[in-house]
C-alpha cells in the first residue's frame, strides 16, 4: 500500500510540474489517474469557453421563469463532466452538470436553465454564466455577462419607459465566429 501512495504523490507532482505549469492542483488521485491516461500519459490542454448566452425574457414580471441558453465550447481536449453556473447580480441561480469531450468532433455543447424568479425582488439583474475549472489552460473565457440587464417588475407592474413584458437578448464572446454558432 505504501508503493501505491508513493506512487500516487510522484505521479500528481509529475503532473503539476509538466502538465499544469502555473497551476494549482487540486484534484484527487483518481482525477489525476484519469487526466493522464485519456491521453496515454501525455499533457493535455484542457479548454473551455462561454461562448454564447441567450436571455428570454428581458422584461418579466416577479414570479415568471426567465430561459437562459448557454453555448460552450471545448476549444482543446479532455473529457470529464463539470458544473455550468448560472448568476443573476453574482447569486447562483442554476447549476447543471454536463459531460464534454464525449466524441472528437464535438466541440459545442447548448445549456438551457430556467430561473424561477418567485421571490425575487423587482430591479434590474446582470445575467452571468461560468464554466470553472481549475486546471483550464486559458480561464479568462470561462464565463460571459450579458451586458442588458433582466428587468423584474413586480406583478401587474410597468416596466421603466412603458414597455411590454418579453424581449430576448444574445451576448456572443466577440473572440468566437458567428459561423461556428451553427442552428
Amino acid at each position: 500500500m505504501r508503493i501505491g501512495n508513493a506512487i500516487m504523490v510522484l505521479a500528481t507532482v509529475f503532473l503539476a510540474i509538466h502538465i499544469l505549469p502555473g497551476q494549482a492542483v487540486s484534484a484527487g488521485p483518481d482525477r489525476m489517474g484519469r487526466m493522464a491516461s485519456e491521453n496515454g500519459g501525455g499533457g493535455i490542454n484542457i479548454d473551455l469557453a462561454v461562448r454564447q448566452v441567450t436571455v428570454t425574457p428581458v422584461r418579466a414580471y416577479v414570479g415568471d421563469k426567465v430561459r437562459v441558453e448557454v453555448l460552450i465550447e471545448n476549444k482543446a481536449e479532455g473529457r470529464d463532466t463539470t458544473n455550468a453556473d448560472i448568476y443573476a447580480n453574482r447569486k447562483m441561480v442554476g447549476r447543471q452538470l454536463f459531460t464534454w469531450g464525449r466524441d472528437v468532433g464535438e466541440r459545442l455543447y447548448r445549456l438551457t436553465f430556467e430561473w424561477d424568479t418567485r421571490g425575487v425582488s423587482p430591479g434590474e439583474y446582470k445575467i452571468r454564466a461560468e464554466v470553472f475549472l481549475q486546471v483550464d489552460s486559458s480561464p479568462f473565457d470561462n464565463d460571459l455577462t450579458v451586458q442588458q440587464p433582466v428587468v423584474l417588475a413586480p406583478p401587474g407592474g410597468a416596466f421603466p419607459g412603458g414597455e411590454a413584458a418579453g424581449g430576448t437578448v444574445t451576448e456572443i464572446d466577440p473572440r468566437f465566429g458567428k459561423d461556428r454558432l451553427g442552428g
